[in-house]
C-alpha cells in the first residue's frame, strides 16, 4: 500500500500534522480535510485508498460523513477519536467505519 492516497480528515491541525507527517515518511501520498464537508469533496475528488477519518467535526461530524461515503464508496475508513464510550464504537462500525 506504500505509495497509496490517503485522506486524514482531523481539525486538530497539531494532530493532522504528526499523522500526515509520519505517512508521508512512509513513502503514503496524503492529503487532508479539516471538516466534513470538505470531507466529502475531497473523497469523491480524489478516491483514497483509505480515510482517516476524526469522529468530531465542524459542518457533518465523522459519523455523518462515514454514512454518506459507504453508499458511494468500499475503501477502509478507520475513525479516529478521542470518545471512550462503547456506544460511540456501536455508532462508528454501524456507520461503515
Amino acid at each position: 500500500m506504500t505509495g497509496s492516497k490517503i485522506l486524514i480528515v482531523e481539525d486538530d491541525r497539531t494532530l493532522l500534522d504528526v499523522l500526515k507527517y509520519n505517512l508521508d515518511r512512509e513513502g503514503y501520498q496524503v492529503i487532508t480535510a479539516a471538516d466534513g464537508v470538505q470531507a466529502l469533496e475531497i473523497a469523491r475528488a480524489e478516491k483514497p485508498a483509505l480515510i482517516i477519518l476524526d469522529i468530531m467535526l465542524p459542518q457533518l461530524d465523522g459519523f455523518e460523513v462515514c454514512r454518506i461515503l459507504r453508499q458511494e464508496m468500499t475503501m477502509p475508513i478507520l475513525m479516529l477519536t478521542a470518545r471512550t464510550e462503547e456506544i460511540d464504537r456501536v455508532v462508528g462500525l454501524e456507520a461503515g467505519g
